[in-house]
C-alpha cells in the first residue's frame, strides 16, 4: 500500500498542474498569431522592410531638384589708415564698425545623367521588394519554428502519458509480486526487481517532465513571452494527408521565398551594372539662384553697398578619362552578375532537393504512422495477455518486463512517426510558400 501512496504523491502534482494549465490552453493558431505579433526577428525585419519602402522615392532616385537657402550676418570693428591723391597726409579711422548681411537661394537640378536616375529608381523598387521578401522569409522561418516547438511539446506530453502508464503497470507488478511473496509462490528477489523497475520508470517520468519544462521555455522564447509563463497545448498532432507532389512542386517555383530572394538579388546586380555604365554618358545640370548682399561701413568712402539679383546657368559634364576605373567597375559588376546567376541556380537545386527529401519523409512517415498504429494495438493486446499470465504465474517477471518494454517502444515509435510527419508537412508548406501567414 505504501507504494500506491507514493504513486499518488508522484502523480498528484501533475494532475493539479494539468487542471491549472487547462485554463490556459494555447492552440497552435494562437501561438502563431502571438509569434507573428511579438517575435523580435519579425519586428526587426518589418522595420527593415519599412525603411526600404520609405527609400523608394523620386527624390532619393535623383529626379527632384535640390534647393538650399542661406543667410549670414557679420559685424566687425576695424582700425583703418588710408591716403588718397585728394588729401594730404594719412587719415585714420579708428574703431570703425561695419556690418555685412547676405542671403540667398540656390537651385540645382539634374536634367540628364545618362538614365542613371531612372535606373536608380528601378533599383530602389527592387530593394523595396527585397525587403518585403526578407520579411516574409523571417515570417516563414518563425512560423516553422513555432510549429516545430509546439509539436515537440505535444510529443513530450504524449510520451509523458506513456511513461506514466508504464509507472502504473509497474506498480501493479509490485502488488502482484508482494502478493506472490506473501503466498509463498514468489521471492523477495522478484519483488526487489519489480521495485527497481518501478523506480526506473519513475525516473523516466521525471526526466520527461524536465524536458517538457525546457520545451515550453523554448516556445515562450520564440513567442517573445516570459520564459516562466505557463500554458497547455492540444493533445494530438494533426497531420494533413492530402498534400500532392505536383501541386506543391509547382508552387515552389512561384512562391518559394528563398528563390524569390535569389532572383531579386540577380535583378539588383543587373541594375548595378547598368548604373555604372550610365556614368559614361554626359550629365546636364541646371543651376539657378537669388543672392542679396549689403555692407554697412563705419568708415571709408562708402557708407553702404547693396547688391541683389538672380542667376541661372547650365553645367554639362562628361567623364573623359578616370584611369579606367569605370571599366574596372563594370567588369566587377558583370562578375557579380555571374555570381548571382550561380547563386540562383544553386538555390533552385537546393530547394528542389530539400523538397524531394521532405516529401519522401512525409510519405514514409504517413506509412509509418499507419504501421505503428497497428503495432500499438498488437503490443497493447500482448501486454494485457502478459499481465494476466504474470498474475497466474505462467510467465516470469523478465518476460513481463519485455512485453512492457515492447508496448512502450510501440507507443514511442507512433509518437515519433507522427512528429516526423508533421515536421515534414511543415517543411513542404514552407518550401511551397504555404506558411506566409501575414503580408507586409
Amino acid at each position: 500500500m505504501r507504494y500506491i501512496f507514493l504513486l499518488l504523491l508522484l502523480t498528484l502534482p501533475l494532475t493539479i498542474t494539468n487542471q491549472v494549465k487547462a485554463q490556459d490552453l494555447l492552440t497552435l493558431d494562437e501561438a502563431i498569431d502571438i509569434g507573428l505579433e511579438n517575435n523580435y526577428g519579425i519586428r526587426i525585419f518589418r522595420n527593415h522592410a519599412e525603411i526600404a519602402s520609405n527609400n523608394r522615392t523620386l527624390g532619393n532616385a535623383g529626379f527632384m531638384p535640390a534647393v538650399f537657402g542661406n543667410a549670414t550676418r557679420r559685424e566687425s570693428v576695424e582700425d583703418s589708415r588710408f591716403q588718397t591723391d585728394a588729401t594730404e597726409g594719412i587719415r585714420e579711422n579708428l574703431g570703425a564698425r561695419s556690418t555685412n548681411t547676405s542671403a540667398g537661394l540656390s537651385l540645382s537640378w539634374t536634367l540628364f545623367d545618362g538614365m542613371h536616375m531612372f535606373i536608380n529608381h528601378e533599383k530602389l523598387g527592387e530593394l523595396e521588394e527585397l525587403g518585403k521578401n526578407e520579411f516574409q522569409f523571417q515570417v516563414e522561418n518563425t512560423v516553422e519554428n513555432i510549429i516545430g516547438a509546439y509539436v515537440v511539446i505535444i510529443r513530450i506530453n504524449e510520451q509523458l502519458k506513456v511513461l506514466e502508464n508504464t509507472v502504473e503497470i509497474s506498480q501493479e507488478r509490485i502488488d502482484i509480486a508482494e502478493t506472490k511473496r506473501d503466498l509463498g509462490s514468489g521471492s523477495e528477489y522478484d519483488l526487489l526487481q519489480a521495485r527497481n523497475d518501478f523506480n526506473a520508470d519513475r525516473a523516466a517520468v521525471l526526466r520527461e517532465r524536465n524536458r517538457l519544462v525546457e520545451a515550453k521555455i523554448i516556445l515562450n522564447e520564440i513567442l517573445a513571452r516570459e520564459s516562466e509563463e505557463e500554458f497547455d497545448v492540444t493533445s494530438d498532432i494533426f497531420i494533413n494527408r492530402d498534400l500532392m507532389f505536383d501541386e506543391l512542386h509547382r508552387n515552389i517555383m512561384e512562391n518559394n521565398i528563398a528563390i524569390q530572394l535569389a532572383r531579386a538579388e540577380q535583378r539588383i546586380a543587373d541594375l548595378e551594372t547598368r548604373e555604372i555604365r550610365s556614368e559614361r554618358f554626359p550629365e546636364l545640370e541646371l543651376n539657378s539662384g537669388y543672392n542679396y548682399n549689403r555692407t554697412d561701413g563705419g568708415g571709408g568712402f562708402l557708407r553702404f553697398n547693396e547688391t541683389q539679383g538672380f542667376n541661372v546657368g547650365i553645367t554639362a559634364r562628361i567623364n573623359l578619362f578616370d584611369g579606367f576605373n569605370t571599366s574596372r567597375r563594370i567588369q566587377n559588376a558583370k562578375i557579380k552578375q555571374k555570381n548571382r546567376q550561380l547563386i540562383l541556380e544553386e538555390e533552385l537545386k537546393r530547394v528542389n532537393a530539400s523538397f524531394l527529401r521532405a516529401f519522401r519523409t512525409y510519405q514514409n512517415s504517413l506509412e509509418l504512422v499507419d504501421l505503428e498504429e497497428e503495432n500499438l494495438v498488437i503490443a497493447e493486446e500482448t501486454l494485457d495477455i502478459a499481465l494476466e499470465r504474470f498474475r497466474q504465474g505462467i510467465i516470469s517477471a523478465i518476460e513481463f518486463r519485455e512485453a512492457q518494454r515492447t508496448f512502450l517502444s510501440a507507443e514511442s515509435r507512433l509518437i515519433e512517426a507522427k512528429y516526423d510527419a508533421k515536421i515534414a508537412e511543415t517543411e513542404l508548406l514552407r518550401l511551397s510558400g504555404g506558411l506566409q501567414h501575414v503580408a507586409f
